[in-house]
């Protein structure tokens, strides 16, 4: 029987009796969409699952996007082209996935894109010695107690969402696949988006480097997103995840913020991902 159990903080939950080897019951495969709905970020312990049956279980949560190619222009699996890889593992000189080792900062994921995906999957196979800690942020939360003057002074503002840079900081390089060239991508976003699924209004931050307020004098676009950020990241909208080898976490990506504690050089992490296919964004 699948039991929810709640982590106490501001989100998440965590799914037990469910081995996601096997395809789900139909009343198990309610409950858990009724447990996301509620909890926003599920964990799943002790899923050791391999790459097919995480593609498999993904898809219950809608259609999957493929890979974008890595910094040397391949694919990260040329089996499974819905999978990515987040590793610091070097193999033959090169690495085997991506984001290395270092902290990785407050974002929600592929916000730099038109169509930012739903939902992000991700399924510890190595995990370090200490540190790579993930924190989920609960972004409804941070919307319903934003204070008035920066409700107001959002109404109807949209953010530049920059892909120069990625999550640990580091340069996003082109690459380049079958002699075509693709540089780092950016989009344009409201600042407050609907939810498709609830309707409810929810800050949407993205990412925060080479950000600014469409429209807006520089300095006082950088001050009103000081300003959002530091309410958005408080503590008290904040959970802590520290991994297990099996765990596996989805969260939905159109109300979340998530970083990642550095964790040593020395020690490996790998983690396989997928990610499931989002819908435009709609202003709230």
């Amino acid at each position: 029987m699948i039991e929810v159990i709640p982590t106490g903080k501001a989100l998440g939950a965590e799914i037990r009796g469910a081995d996601l080897s096997q395809a789900l019951d139909p009343a198990d495969a309610g409950t858990i969409m009724d447990a996301w709905s509620e909890h926003l970020v599920l964990l799943f312990r002790n899923q050791f699952i391999s790459d097919p049956e995480l593609i498999s279980f993904s898809r219950y949560f809608g259609d999957l996007d493929l890979c974008p190619p890595n910094a040397t222009g391949k694919q990260y699996s040329a089996e499974h082209p819905e999978l990515i890889i987040v590793s610091n593992v070097i193999v033959d000189g090169e690495p085997m996935g991506s984001l290395g080792d270092g902290e990785l900062r407050w974002h929600t994921d592929m916000s730099n894109h038109p169509v930012p995906p739903k939902a992000s999957i991700l399924h510890a196979l190595e995990v370090s010695s200490e540190g790579g800690e993930t924190e989920f942020c609960n972004m409804y939360s941070a919307t319903s107690e934003l204070p008035e003057h920066l409700r107001s002074a959002i109404a109807g503002k949209w953010a530049h969402q920059d892909g120069t840079y990625d999550s640990a900081g580091a340069p996003q390089r082109s690459v380049e696949v079958a002699g075509v060239r693709t540089e780092s991508p950016y989009a344009r976003h409201p600042l407050m988006r609907r939810h498709p699924d609830t309707d409810r209004p929810v800050l949407y931050l993205g990412r925060r480097p080479k950000q600014y307020i469409v429209g807006m004098d520089a300095e006082e676009s950088e001050k009103l997103l000081d300003a959002l950020w530091a309410h958005a990241t408080q503590r008290k909208y904040v959970w802590t995840h520290e991994w297990r080898v099996g765990d596996l976490i989805i969260w939905d990506n159109r109300c979340i913020m998530h970083r990642r504690n550095a964790f040593p050089a020395d020690s490996r992490r790998t983690m396989h991902r997928t990610q499931v296919t989002g819908a435009a964004i709609i202003a709230a």
